[in-house]
């Protein structure tokens, strides 16, 4: 009986595959391994053998700067997606400064909490204003995120140096230069109060943003307008100078551009004589070196002063508050607009482009009739600009009862990290006409 064998390898494999000699494959196989395995390597951008990348987009960050990183082979497709500027600024430290009289606020307060201070929840807000009569209407700013120092002061006349006057000019300011030394002072106290709350809680701001107490804001600040390394201010309303009603900047350039009085020698200095507010503002950034960028944006000043219609070639033109804008720091106020559309274009052409005038075209601007008072209504008018939670916000403080305002104020000196103010009950007694 015959027993059949197992087949050997040779019987289950090819005939050429049993004919190798295996020897010479265990010495070729490896580099052929190494070969392939580095033409992988490179064709591949996210090997392991690559290493990992990711850029910091500080500004224009977002989607379509990832795609373009993952396509050039700098990102790794699995990476969590670059932080957007907006993300960016949330994360820094940003301050916010108010400064002037209270005149309007109950117009202008609520848009600049929402449309600044909300935007920004991180922001500490500063206060720099002359305690009057209106002074009680900052109790709007209680519903701001984070309230850093409010300084409601009583103000006194400033000494007028003999270097002021020379580098100084009471052309056109309302108060002559004690008007603009006012003006300096309120801006650079508010620099004041932003040096003590840092060395106090030992760190610096990444940006300041420096703002008018009596802008109302229709849009919110977008974050394109802060840019490292310059100074963005309105353009228009220039006076031969720079629009001076706000300004965004990162430490460095916003220091040196709130610096409105310390300055005044080295203007001196360097020959610069009889500067108005605006040219003034110009000398202290060029003489630092500080790089300006004018931004149109969304606010105007709301003013009860009144000027000439139509106005000249170095009028004032008043827009409707109504207006689309952006209105970059204008003078306005709520109006049944006499002026818009074509109108508009013949007159704005005639202003001087370095003085008053202000961006119009494609409808952006609607002009007032502004030689005399407020119009009867205008609070209806204003109301439906603003919004209904704007309007309310109106309302609330021209019904407020005293203990009531005592009350917010008392609420707002709890959040505020430093009050220097006077009391709450003087300064709703004599808003709300009880003081004597």
């Amino acid at each position: 009986m015959l027993v059949k064998r197992p087949l050997g390898i040779a019987m289950q494999f090819p005939r050429w595959i049993a004919d190798l000699d295996w020897r010479f494959v265990l010495l070729v196989l490896p580099p052929l391994s190494l070969l392939v395995f580095l033409s992988i390597s490179s064709a591949n951008p996210f090997s392991n053998l690559a290493p990992l990348r990711v850029p910091l987009f500080p500004r224009g960050g977002g989607a379509p700067a990832a795609a373009a990183a993952a396509a050039n082979g700098s990102v790794p497709p699995a990476a969590a997606a670059p932080r957007t500027w907006k993300e960016e600024l949330d994360r820094s430290r940003m301050a916010v400064c108010l400064v002037g009289g209270a005149r309007r606020f109950e117009l202008t307060g609520p848009s600049i909490v929402e449309r600044i201070l909300k935007v920004y929840p991180n922001a500490d807000l500063f206060l720099h204003s002359p305690f009057d009569k209106n002074a009680f209407k900052f109790l709007l700013l209680n519903s701001a995120p984070r309230i850093a120092t409010v300084r409601i002061f009583h103000p006194e006349p400033m000494a007028e140096t003999e270097v002021e006057l020379r580098v100084l000019t009471s052309s056109n300011s309302p108060n002559g230069i004690q008007g603009l030394l006012q003006y300096f002072n309120l801006v650079e106290g508010c620099l004041t109060m932003i040096k003590s709350h840092q060395a106090r809680h030992n760190f610096t701001y990444d940006w300041i943003v420096r703002t008018r107490v009596d802008g109302f804001w229709n849009a919110p600040l977008d974050p394109d307008n802060f840019i490292p390394g310059h100074y963005v201010v309105p353009p228009g309303s220039t006076y031969g100078g720079l629009n001076d009603r706000l300004g965004i900047g990162d430490l460095f350039t916003s220091t040196v551009a709130l610096s409105r009085l310390s300055l005044i020698p080295q203007l001196n200095q360097v020959g610069f004589h009889q500067l108005n507010s605006e040219t003034s503002f110009r000398a202290q950034l060029t003489t630092k070196n500080v790089t300006h960028l004018a931004k149109r944006l969304p606010f105007c000043i709301v003013t009860d002063r009144q000027y000439g219609f139509p106005p000249s070639r170095f009028g004032v033109p008043v827009a409707a508050i109504s207006s689309k804008g952006p209105l970059s720091g204008a003078k306005c106020r709520p109006c049944t607009p006499v002026c818009h559309g074509a109108c508009v274009a013949r007159v704005m052409p005639m202003l001087d482009k370095g003085w008053s005038w202000t961006q119009w075209e494609n409808g952006t601007l609607d002009l007032c009739d502004a030689h005399g008072e407020w119009e009867t209504g205008w609070e209806k008018l204003f109301d439906r600009v603003a919004g209904k939670a704007l309007a309310k916000q109106r309302k609330r403080v021209w019904s407020l009862k005293l203990k009531d305002c005592v009350s917010e104020f008392e609420k707002m000196k709890r959040r505020t990290v430093s009050w220097q103010a006077p009391d709450a009950d003087e300064i709703c007694k004599v808003g709300l006409g009880y003081a004597r």
